[in-house]
């Protein structure tokens, strides 16, 4: 029996150790939560490269329901990241967004955070 628990606790092959995010960045910064998600990353993407949007654009671009668009396009309107401007066409409500200056800094550091990590990855 002595043979078969010696067998059992043989220590194990260890894996080489993933880098953690911070170690891949190479620095201490975090990502930014907000803008990572995949609605929210969406909406500052498609409007870093338009002037403007209107809700139906990104709705359709995004292919998102109203309910979800609008949460997400309102928790980055209230981190300041994009601007909202409410108007009518005739008797019809228009929605259209702008990316801010904070939103266009924000979007590009997320960027460079996320170019870091695919790097460092592909260096390890």
């Amino acid at each position: 029996m002595a043979a078969k628990d010696n067998a059992a606790r043989k220590p194990r092959e260890r894996k080489a150790a993933v880098p953690t995010v911070i170690e891949a960045a190479g620095s201490t910064p975090k990502l930014d939560r907000l803008i990572h998600d995949r609605l929210r990353l969406g909406i500052l993407s498609a409007l870093s490269v338009n002037p403007s949007l209107t809700f139906s654009d990104l709705k359709k671009l995004l292919d998102a329901s109203d309910g979800n668009l609008s949460v997400h396009a309102r928790k980055l309107e209230e981190a300041g990241y994009i601007q909202c401007a409410k108007s009518f066409e005739g008797r019809v409500p228009k929605t259209e967004y702008r990316l801010s200056a904070p939103g266009r800094k924000a979007l590009a550091r997320y960027l460079d955070h996320m170019e870091a990590l695919i790097q460092a990855m592909r260096e390890h």
